[in-house]
């Protein structure tokens, strides 16, 4: 599903998932926080998820059209690959590429981990998104990709699952501060009526705060989202990449000071 009015020519940031919900959940709070800061944003959507028990197609779309709005993002796709038999093939690569040529972002996001207890959709959409960034780039392929022209997409990111099968060892993680959109992020997440009824959104709300409080309280931020990189961080200031965590949110008090640091 496009979003309507104008489509952005390019886009600085790209999300993919599987399912409709996957991206609100994993950093939806982020997302909001690049659109304030003025980036152009997009959701690739590998799928519509349904079936579901409670879900229709229409209701589906319905739904991921909303959480776009809430969370301001400019543009959000859905590629109608197949659900519940999503795999890592061919076709499916060529098919996210093409989206990927087309919009030509500096960053991807994409969803990561095994999730055996959940959909294994979650897999198969990781290995079909790395497969198609680099596809993005090949030449002398154009017809496989509508005759877009090849792009380097200079950025992975990934979102881990937080209930990942695996324990990760990544070159590199960081946390984004989304301690002012986590209510925003939320709020895109409890669109999903198909998906979360009453009791279920006071569990997966339960998991979201607790999963960003803890990641966030590991930087001194009240709530943030996990980020790896396949390679180390770089940097060019190494004060300006340390002073992106603000330490402790209980730090030890220091002797006549009634007040938390504020630098």
């Amino acid at each position: 599903m496009d979003s309507p009015g104008t489509e952005p020519e390019r886009l600085d940031v790209i999300a993919v998932a599987p399912h409709p919900d996957d991206v609100e959940i994993l950093c939806g709070g982020t997302l909001a926080k690049l659109v304030q800061l003025g980036y152009q944003v997009g959701i690739l959507d590998l799928t519509n998820g349904e079936p579901t028990p409670r879900g229709t197609v229409e209701k589906r779309l319905a739904e991921a059209e909303q959480a776009r709005r809430i969370l301001g993002v400019q543009l959000r796709k859905n590629l109608d690959l197949p659900n519940r038999v999503l795999m890592d093939c061919p076709e499916h690569r060529f098919r996210l590429a093409t989206e990927f040529r087309r919009y030509r972002p500096s960053v991807i996001i994409v969803a990561y981990g095994r999730t055996p207890a959940a959909s294994p959709d979650h897999y198969q959409g990781q290995l079909i998104a790395e497969a198609a960034r680099f596809y993005s780039q090949l030449t002398r392929w154009d017809e496989r990709f509508h005759h877009t022209a090849p792009y380097r997409i200079p950025h992975l990111v990934y979102a881990p699952f937080p209930f990942d099968a695996e324990n990760r060892h990544w070159h590199s993680q960081f946390v984004i501060d989304i301690s002012e959109t986590i209510e925003q992020k939320l709020a895109a997440v409890r669109v999903y009526e198909s998906q979360f009824d009453a009791h279920r959104f006071q569990r997966v709300e339960h998991m979201i705060r607790s999963v960003n409080g803890y990641h966030g309280a590991r930087c001194g931020f009240h709530y943030g989202e996990l980020f790896a990189l396949p390679t180390p961080v770089g940097a060019t200031d190494l004060v300006q990449l340390v002073h992106g965590s603000k330490g402790s949110l209980a730090p030890v008090q220091l002797p006549g000071r009634d007040h938390l640091p504020t630098g």
